[in-house]
């Protein structure tokens, strides 16, 4: 999976914000000439697209960022990872951006409203997503394969292939559901094609449920954790992300469906927490360039995001969050980025976020300061807050430096799941009341995370303690919108930070703003899509 094998310019998801979800489906460029039988013609084609599938979350298009996926937006401007780290942490006491780009701001401001463009990129990002998968499974049916002559081998193959598939489909429908409050919900079941067909957005709970039973039929027959990366494919989906999902779902279902999931999360804590996982030796090699080799590193991520800044050029990804968080007094070339695009000058973080730290021992407080004022006077200079250089494109190997392969884009790989943020949740659910767990351990699994940071360890944790812990260990990791809307601390008056509300000491905001609009495009031309309420 690593170097990612794209079906060039074979299949796109049409006009998609000219005829939006009426036709929502990979497409062949002409139906004439490419049919879905010249696209699967050999069994590798389904590995292809698998990998497609998978470099969805990474790149903009089929050439990297190039040949863009979305009719209508620029793949360098809209690859998933790089606009999901935008909703979750741009909105967030996290991070503030100088950048002038379009309604770019109006992240932090909270104050976005349903023509956003940054807004309908993320919307279209999940839909194409799951548009891909759609394809594949329909693709892969026995019935297909059988007509196509695919032997036994390629057909067990293609049997685990199609379990990733709906995975990744259910990890982008719960983007869906936890940004938007819910997307439309269509499968490869759905009559996709015909003239009078428009997808429904379905209820919170109808998308939940649907989530929930999708993961909870594939994961037992998904591979055993780490079996991937022990069989040399790291970065494939496994039981314990399909755990981990499931966790997600469950601690945030009182946000969701207004109903309490604690003890499921801790059951899929527990399988988590008894398999193969463990802790890498210090947090700071977690977000090196090659955290995709060293072993123990490894053991810890459960599901990342994969990168290669050789084979695998985008400029979104932690690409982006790389170069962007450096700038001002900062060397590039300290951060393995000297090339002529390194240091971008745009992300800092607020002087509310730093003060969570102990920034003399703790060793997760990587803030740069030479030049940087805590307070931002100004939004838009990159001086005003400190800079959080928390991802590099370097390693340390044998004590020595060594720079990612190349000097501006990026190797480094995004962990979008990992134990230590597992161990959080495990505790956060305790707290909450859910059964099948241990105070003690709880406070045993954080206590690992503070000895490896460097700080005292705790004799006691509550829910605040909890919450500004998963800011300390998983900055910048796409958690922290989802949990302050969890606190009750994202909207309105409850936490400010400066610049929230679009003044300097923050203010309160409106609370519609705990969900995304759904686009305007999208609700205007399908008429089974109501707007979220307020916009």
């Amino acid at each position: 999976m690593k170097k990612i094998i794209y079906i060039i310019a074979l299949l796109v998801l049409g006009s998609f914000f000219n005829s939006c979800v009426k036709d929502l489906d990979t497409k062949p460029i002409d139906p004439d000439e490419i049919t879905s039988d010249i696209v699967f013609e050999t069994p590798e084609s389904y590995t292809q697209f698998l990998a497609k599938i998978y470099g969805g979350y990474a790149f903009g298009g089929n050439e990297g960022d190039g040949k863009g996926d979305i009719a209508g937006i620029d793949g360098s401007f809209s690859p998933y990872l790089r606009q999901y780290w935008y909703h979750q942490e741009l909105s967030t006491d996290e991070a503030v951006i100088s950048w002038e780009d379009q309604t770019i701001k109006d992240f932090h401001y909270q104050q976005w409203g349903s023509s956003d463009v940054f807004v309908a990129a993320m919307y279209a990002r999940v839909i194409y997503q799951v548009t891909l998968v759609n394809e594949f499974l329909r693709q892969s049916e026995e019935g297909m394969l059988n007509d196509r002559g695919i032997n036994d081998e390629w057909k067990a193959k293609i049997a685990q292939y199609r379990l990733e598939a709906r995975f990744l489909r259910a990890l982008s429908y719960w983007h869906g559901l936890d940004l938007f409050g819910g997307t439309i919900l269509v499968t490869e079941s759905d009559p996709i094609g015909k003239p009078d067909f428009y997808p429904t957005r379905v209820t919170k709970q109808d998308m939940f449920t649907y989530i929930e039973s999708e993961l909870l039929d594939i994961e037992q027959s998904m591979v055993d954790p780490r079996q991937w990366e022990m069989s040399g494919e790291y970065g494939r989906a496994d039981k314990g992300a399909a755990w981990t999902l499931l966790m997600k779902l469950y601690l945030n279902a009182e946000v969701y469906i207004n109903d309490d999931k604690y003890t499921d999360c801790i059951t899929y804590a527990n399988k988590i927490i008894e398999s193969s996982y463990a802790l890498a030796p210090t947090w700071e090699q977690l977000f090196w360039a090659n955290n995709d080799q060293v072993g123990a590193t490894m053991q810890e991520i459960i599901f990342p995001i994969r990168f290669d800044g050789t084979h695998e050029q985008t400029n979104g990804g932690t690409t982006f969050i790389v170069n962007a968080a450096v700038g001002g007094n900062m060397d590039k070339n300290d951060y393995g980025i000297p090339g002529d695009n390194g240091g971008w000058g745009g992300t800092r973080v607020t002087p509310e976020y730093v003060e969570k730290f102990d920034t003399i021992n703790d060793k997760r407080a990587v803030f740069f300061t030479d030049g940087q004022n805590l307070s931002i006077d100004d939004i838009n200079v990159f001086a005003d807050g400190y800079a959080y250089p928390k991802f590099v494109n370097y390693s340390i190997i044998n004590g020595e430096k060594v720079n990612g392969s190349d000097g501006n884009f990026v190797d480094t790989d995004f962990p979008m799941f990992r134990l230590a943020d597992v161990y959080l949740m495990y505790a956060e659910a305790i707290l909450r009341g859910g059964a099948g767990g241990n105070e003690g351990n709880a406070i045993g699994y954080v206590n690992e995370l503070r000895t490896r940071a460097g700080v005292p360890t705790i004799s006691s944790i509550d829910l605040d303690f909890i919450l500004d812990e998963r800011a300390r260990e998983l900055g910048w990791e796409c958690h922290r919108r989802t949990d302050l809307i969890r606190f009750g601390r994202f909207s309105q008056s409850t936490y400010v930070w400066q610049w929230k509300g679009n003044v300097k000491q923050g203010q309160s905001t409106d609370p519609k703003y705990d969900v995304y609009p759904i686009p305007d495009k999208e609700v205007n031309s399908n008429p089974n899509i109501e707007q979220n309420p307020g916009y």
